[in-house]
Parts: structure tokens; C-alpha cells; sequence
């Protein structure tokens, strides 16, 4: 039987939704098992308790960045920033995709008042494997180039 690998989706929710449901396609598509934060069950773990635990079981790592930084954890940290640095830190392979005009973003579909941090956030993000998008149907695809060559090069 053939492996099947289990990739989480990291991104801020509301402003991408529609990108969210293209890149899950593409996974499933590639016959990998999605893994985000729509898909988790109702649990008595707290949240970022059960964040980790899914990563952990996850084969890879993808988090996508638009025009919003995120909500922010105990530590002033967007969920979808420490999402990638702990998925670093266990060592999981990880894929980034950066919107490629963040100025043509729509306004209500940024967050201006966290604008540095979501700048640093980019620039972090630019340092591992990093492909840029501007509609999510390029999304979608360079998420499924970027899959099929990340489990060719590193497979789980």
C-alpha cells in the first residue's frame, strides 16, 4: 500500500478561506490527508496544546501569508507564526507560500496595525522553501508542484 502523508495547512482563517479550500484540494488531490485548523475536533486540550499535537503527527508543514498577521498568543506571537516556528523546531519539512503583491491585497483582508510584524513574519518565512501566489488557483498549484517535490526530495 501506498504511504499517504498527512500535511498541516497553517494560514489565518477568515480572509482565506477560499485559498485554504484550494490548497486542500490540492492535497487531496495528491492523496495527502490535510490537517488544519477547520478540521479539528471539539477537544479538552487547550488550543495551542492541541495545534501541537496535530504538527507532531503531521508529515509536513505549509503555511500560507496574505495581508493579516493573525490572532495573537500569550505572547504576542500570531498563532500562524508560532505554528511555523514549531514546526521548525521538530524538524518537519515546511513550505511557504508568500502572496506575491501584498499591496493589491483588499483592505478588508489585511491588517494594517499589525503590518511590521506580518513584514518580519514574511521575511522569516523567505529563509525555508518559499513560492510566491496572487489568485488561489496559483495558489493551488504551486502548493501541488511544491508537495510532490518536498516528498520526492525528503519523503516522510
Amino acid at each position: 500500500m501506498e504511504k499517504r502523508y498527512q500535511v498541516f495547512v497553517s494560514s489565518t482563517y477568515e480572509d482565506l478561506r477560499v485559498e485554504r479550500q484550494e490548497v486542500m484540494q490540492a492535497l487531496l488531490e495528491l492523496d495527502c490527508i490535510p490537517s488544519g485548523m477547520e478540521l479539528f475536533p471539539a477537544a479538552d486540550d487547550d488550543q495551542w496544546t492541541l495545534i501541537k499535537r496535530v504538527i507532531d503527527d503531521c508529515d509536513y508543514y505549509i503555511v500560507i501569508i496574505a495581508g493579516r498577521y493573525g490572532s495573537l498568543g500569550s505572547e504576542g506571537i500570531s498563532f500562524t507564526q508560532m505554528e511555523y516556528a514549531y514546526a521548525i523546531s521538530k524538524q518537519k519539512p515546511v513550505m511557504a507560500f508568500l502572496h506575491g503583491d501584498p499591496g493589491k491585497i483588499q483592505a478588508d483582508r489585511t491588517d494594517p496595525e499589525n503590518r511590521a510584524r506580518l513584514d518580519a513574519f514574511r521575511e522569516q518565512a523567505r529563509k525555508k522553501v518559499c513560492r510566491n501566489w496572487t489568485t488561489p488557483q496559483e495558489l493551488g498549484s504551486v502548493v501541488s508542484r511544491s508537495v510532490v517535490k518536498v516528498i520526492k526530495d525528503r519523503p516522510a
